[in-house]
């Protein structure tokens, strides 16, 4: 997978458009990147509802819990499959409408100056071997194109959206993840 700057999309990866975005503010840099998890139904995995649901093709009538998400219209950049497949919604350069009311470093709304990756899984599911490779790889990409998206600058969706958000929960390995960054700068 191979991030073309001048479009903001990965080539190598499913593209999967979403209408749910818009532009950034003129001038906004990207600075933020938020880590959340997803599953549609919750727990469930290779479904395909997620896009579905990123693309507002979700059929509310086929489980409970998507008649209480129908009315919500919203995306992130980049999904993770629990095989470590990807799959591309928006682009990078777009405003992907995935943190919510949100607030970072005194700032508030993260979509603004934020890449959003949506991981399939919950809460407190460990993540799989296939998802960190690929938010490793894909990260790395992302930081050498925006380099003000530090260490201190990669954040949960519960880091922004205290009280409000849990992901990507106390499952996600953290520790794990940043030692994979770190070992990309030795």
């Amino acid at each position: 997978m191979q991030l073309d700057r001048a479009t903001g999309w990965f080539s190598g990866v499913t593209h999967c458009p979403s209408p749910n975005f818009n532009a950034r503010p003129e001038g906004e840099a990207i600075s933020l990147l938020v880590i959340h998890n997803i599953s549609l139904p919750p727990a469930c995995f290779g479904t395909g509802k997620v896009q579905q649901f990123f693309q507002n093709r979700l059929d509310p009538a086929e489980h409970p819990y998507f008649e209480s998400i129908q009315h919500l219209t919203v995306s992130a950049h980049l999904f993770v499959e629990r095989d470590g497949a990807v799959t591309q919604f928006v682009s990078l350069l777009d405003r992907a409408w995935h943190a919510g009311v949100s607030c970072f470093d005194g700032r508030e709304g993260c979509n603004d100056f934020s890449i959003g990756i949506e991981l399939e899984g919950t809460d407190d599911m460990p993540y799989t071997d296939a998802q960190y490779t690929a938010l490793q790889q894909l990260t790395r990409q992302i930081r050498s194109l925006w380099p003000a998206i530090g260490p201190e600058r990669i954040k949960g969706h519960d880091d922004i959206a205290p009280g409000r958000k849990t992901d990507p929960g106390p499952a996600f390995d953290w520790p794990r993840y940043r030692a994979a960054l770190n070992e990309d700068k030795a």
